[in-house]
């Protein structure tokens, strides 16, 4: 029906117009709310304290959220040489410096592949996010880093003495990740003392 209301016609609806909507997709949330921070250390302020150009990019708690990040920026093949990419609890800062990680430690996966290294990264978020870990709440997060000579993996955990929890994380991580070549764990306490410091345990 239209009517003619001051010069102008208008169409009104009339009562058996239907309006289609669409319905709203509900997110997928996850059972944590979770941070990816990003590090460039290509040109380091000089006199600059480790971990002053750590910066908090973006908090989600829904599966979509994660994709929509991950597609779109948090991929180690759009890191530059000497930065690194983290994936943390809410609320956990990938620093020793942090009471979730300081009495903590590591494991590390080196790569020599990029395209390997992005599938492993993929794989070790996903079982982050989807709490493939037995012992998921002794995770702190993980971090990739775009490297010169060899890229690398680390898995952060909280309780570096555990060594029960530690080896079961790493085999579990061995398992995920589908490699056969040994992995090792070091100390944050160490590694603070000397930068190159020896691994305590390996699976």
């Amino acid at each position: 029906m239209v009517e003619v209301s001051g010069g102008a016609a208008t169409e009104q609806p009339s009562e058996t117009t239907e309006i289609q909507t669409q319905p709203q997709q509900q997110p997928n949330l996850l059972d944590n709310k979770w941070a990816f921070w990003f590090d460039n250390q290509a040109k380091p302020k000089s006199g600059a304290a480790w971990g002053s150009s750590l910066r908090k990019a973006f908090t989600f708690d829904s599966i979509q959220d994660f994709w929509c990040l991950y597609d779109h920026v948090f991929k180690p093949s759009r890191l530059p040489e000497k930065a690194d990419f983290h994936l943390f609890r809410a609320g956990v800062e990938p620093k020793w410096e942090d009471p979730a990680c300081a009495s903590g430690g590591k494991w590390t996966v080196i790569s020599s592949n990029k395209d390997g290294l992005e599938t492993m990264w993929l794989e070790t978020l996903m079982a982050l996010i989807g709490e493939q870990f037995e012992e998921a709440e002794e995770i702190c997060g993980v971090v990739v880093s775009v490297r010169q000579r060899q890229d690398k993996i680390a898995l952060w955990t909280r309780n570096a003495a555990n060594e029960a929890v530690q080896m079961s994380i790493g085999r579990k991580w061995k398992e995920i990740l589908d490699i056969t070549d040994k992995i090792s764990y070091s100390f944050h306490d160490d590694s603070k003392r000397e930068r190159s410091a020896k691994s305590r345990y390996a699976v």
